[in-house]
C-alpha cells in the first residue's frame, strides 16, 4: 500500500511539474514575441500604412442579451473606433430587460427591410433597425438563441471580409481594430487574430472609454486580474511560437467571414462557442491543405466586465470547463493526429492532458497526499514538494506574469497597483485555487449530464464602477 500510494503521488507530482514547466516555456517564447509585436507597432511606415486605404473593412459582431447595463456605453465605444470603414452589427437576442428601448433611445433607430441572404440557420429575426444619428449600426431584434446564434444571425447581416466578435459588455479601445489588423498587412495568410481581454471592474470609464486603468480593490476581481495577465500576456503569446493555439476569446476576436461560412458558422450546441470555432476552424483548413495563420496580438486591448460574486463566478468557470471537456471529445479525432500538424500533436495532448484534466489530477493529488500522510504512507518532506510543485510553481508564474506587464505594456501606473497585483498572484494559492479546482470538476458531472445552460451573469455597469471609484477618491481627498 505504501508504495502504491508513493508512486502515484509522484506520477501526480511529475503532471504537475511537466504541466507547469510548458506554462513557463510559453512565458520563455512569450518574450521575443511582444518585443517583436512591439517592434512593428512602433514602425513609422507601418503606422503610416495603417492609416491609409489599404486596411480591409470590418463588420463589428455584438451579440447583446440582457446588456442594459453596460450596452450604450459600449456600442458608442465601438461606433467611435479609430478606423477607416468599418459597421456595428447589434443583435438583440429576445432580451427581457431594456436593451432594445436603450437602443432605440441612445441611436434613434427605425426599422428597415431585410436585404440580406441568411445564409447561416438562426431564430426567427423580428425586425432590422439603422440609426438616424449612427449610420454605421445595424441592430437586428430576433427571438433567443444564445449568443452563437445571435453571433450567425450577425455574420448574416454583414457586409464586408472581416469580422471581429465582440461581447456587449466590452469596451474596446480606440486604436484596437488599427493593430488587429497589423497581421493582415504583412501579406500573411491570416484566417484569424486574437487581441488581449483586460478587466475593466474598478477603472475609470468615461464615454465608452477606459480613461483610468485601475486594479480592483476586491479580491475576487482583483485576483481576475492577474487570472488575464497570465492567460493573454505568456499564455496565448507563447502559442505563437508553437503555432497551434486554439484560443481566441469571444469577447474580442477577428475572422475571415469566408472561413465563418465554410464551416457552418458558430455552433449553437456549445457552451464555449470560441473555443469550439477556432477547433473547427483549424480542421476544415487543415484538412483542405489551406495555409494559414491563427496569431494572437498583444496590444490591442478590449476590457471586460468580470463577475464579483462567487456564485456568478462558479458558473462562469464550471460552463468554460465543460465546454473545453465537450470540444475535446467532440473533436478527439483530432488528438495526436498527424494530419493537423502542431494542433493535432502539441496543442490538443495538452488542452486535453493539461487544462482538461488538470483539476481531476490536483484533487486526486490532495486526496493522496492526505492519506498518505496520515497514515505515514509518505513523509512531511515529500508532502510539502507536492504542494510546493502544485502551487508555488503556479504562484511564480503569476508573479512573472505581473512582471512582464510591467516592463512592457505598464497599464496600471501607480505602485498600489503594483502592490495589489503581487499580493493577488500570492494569495491566489490559497483558496481560490481551490475553489476554481472544485467549480472545474463539477464540470465533468455537468458535462456527463450534457447540461447546455448557461446561466446569467449580473452586472453593475461601467458608468457605475468609474463613478464609485471617482467618489471614493474624492472621499479620500476630502479626508
Amino acid at each position: 500500500m505504501s508504495t502504491a500510494v508513493h508512486v502515484t503521488d509522484l506520477l501526480i507530482l511529475v503532471y504537475f511539474l511537466a504541466l507547469n514547466s510548458f506554462y513557463a516555456l510559453l512565458l520563455v517564447l512569450s518574450i521575443p514575441e511582444i518585443w517583436e509585436q512591439t517592434r512593428l507597432a512602433e514602425d513609422e511606415d507601418f503606422q503610416r500604412l495603417m492609416q491609409s486605404d489599404a486596411l480591409p473593412p470590418i463588420t463589428v459582431l455584438v451579440p447583446a442579451y440582457n446588456e442594459t447595463a453596460t450596452i450604450e456605453a459600449s456600442v458608442t465605444a465601438m461606433l467611435t473606433l479609430e478606423y477607416r470603414t468599418f459597421e456595428v452589427v447589434v443583435v438583440n437576442d429576445g432580451s427581457k430587460d431594456d436593451t432594445l428601448d436603450q437602443l432605440r433611445h441612445a441611436f434613434d433607430l427605425y426599422e428597415v427591410p431585410r436585404t440580406y441572404r441568411e445564409t447561416l440557420p438562426t431564430q426567427a429575426v423580428r425586425a432590422v433597425y439603422r440609426s438616424r444619428s449612427r449610420t454605421r449600426l445595424l441592430v437586428i431584434d430576433k427571438e433567443n438563441g444564445g449568443k452563437a446564434d445571435s453571433l450567425n444571425a450577425a455574420i448574416n447581416a454583414s457586409r464586408f471580409p472581416l469580422v471581429i466578435a465582440v461581447d456587449a459588455d466590452t469596451l474596446i479601445e480606440p486604436d484596437a481594430l488599427l493593430r488587429l489588423t497589423r497581421s493582415f498587412l504583412l501579406g500573411r495568410q491570416i484566417a484569424a487574430v486574437g487581441g488581449t481581454v483586460r478587466v475593466a471592474n474598478g477603472c475609470v470609464v468615461k464615454d465608452g472609454r477606459v480613461a483610468d486603468a485601475r486594479v480592483p480593490r476586491r479580491f475576487l476581481p482583483g485576483v481576475q486580474v492577474v487570472e488575464y495577465l497570465r492567460a493573454f500576456l505568456f499564455g496565448r503569446l507563447g502559442w505563437n511560437r508553437l503555432g497551434g493555439s486554439l484560443v481566441i476569446s469571444g469577447a474580442f476576436g477577428m475572422f475571415r467571414k469566408e472561413y465563418l461560412l465554410a464551416i457552418g458558422g458558430y455552433q449553437v450546441t456549445s457552451v464555449v462557442e470560441d473555443l469550439d470555432l477556432v477547433v473547427r476552424l483549424h480542421r476544415h483548413l487543415r484538412r483542405h491543405k489551406i495555409r494559414y495563420e491563427i496569431p494572437f496580438i498583444p496590444d490591442p486591448v478590449a476590457w471586460t466586465e468580470v463577475p464579483e460574486s462567487g456564485r456568478i463566478l462558479s458558473r462562469q468557470r464550471e460552463r468554460w470547463h465543460r465546454g473545453l471537456i465537450a470540444a475535446m471529445w467532440q473533436h478527439r479525432g483530432m488528438l495526436l493526429n498527424p494530419r493537423y500538424g502542431r494542433v493535432g500533436c502539441v496543442a490538443m495532448p495538452f488542452f486535453t492532458f493539461g487544462e482538461m484534466l488538470a483539476p481531476v489530477v490536483e484533487v486526486a493529488g490532495y486526496l493522496i497526499t492526505a492519506v498518505g500522510f496520515a497514515f505515514h504512507l509518505i513523509d512531511l518532506s515529500f508532502a510539502l514538494l507536492f504542494v510546493l510543485v502544485a502551487w508555488g510553481y503556479g504562484m511564480l508564474l503569476s508573479l512573472w506574469a505581473v512582471v512582464l506587464e510591467e516592463v512592457s505594456f505598464r497599464r496600471y501606473g501607480r505602485l498600489g497597483d503594483l502592490l495589489r497585483l503581487l499580493g493577488y498572484a500570492v494569495l491566489e494559492a490559497f483558496g481560490y485555487r481551490q475553489r476554481t479546482v472544485w467549480w472545474r470538476l463539477k464540470a465533468f458531472w455537468w458535462a456527463f449530464q450534457g447540461r447546455r445552460a448557461w446561466g446569467e451573469m449580473t452586472r453593475k455597469g461601467f458608468e457605475s464602477a468609474g463613478k464609485q471609484v471617482a467618489e471614493q477618491a474624492t472621499a479620500r481627498r476630502a479626508d
